[in-house]
């Protein structure tokens, strides 16, 4: 799994974030999308890494700027996750 974090210049409302969460939806198999206006990201969680070239056509097909992406990897944290340990 993958966390994937967009810096996006733009966003100016709830409309502008779910224009962005359903293009990357739309555009990639995501297993979750969230868009903060007012943090100016966006965060992905992927079972794969997503290319940052094709991240930023997506957004800037959007009418938006994509300033900076950064991937790490994530583990799944379930609701017995903590007996893994």
């Amino acid at each position: 799994m993958y966390k994937i974090t967009l810096s996006v210049e733009g966003m100016s409302c709830g409309k502008c974030e779910e224009h962005v969460n359903n293009a990357i939806r739309k555009s990639f198999k995501v297993k979750s999308v969230t868009s903060s206006r007012t943090e100016k990201k966006t965060v992905i969680i992927t079972k794969e890494d997503i290319d940052a070239s094709a991240l930023g056509t997506v957004i800037s097909g959007l009418g938006f700027k994509l300033t900076d992406v950064t991937s790490e990897p994530c583990e799944k944290k379930g609701l017995l996750s903590f007996l893994k340990k």
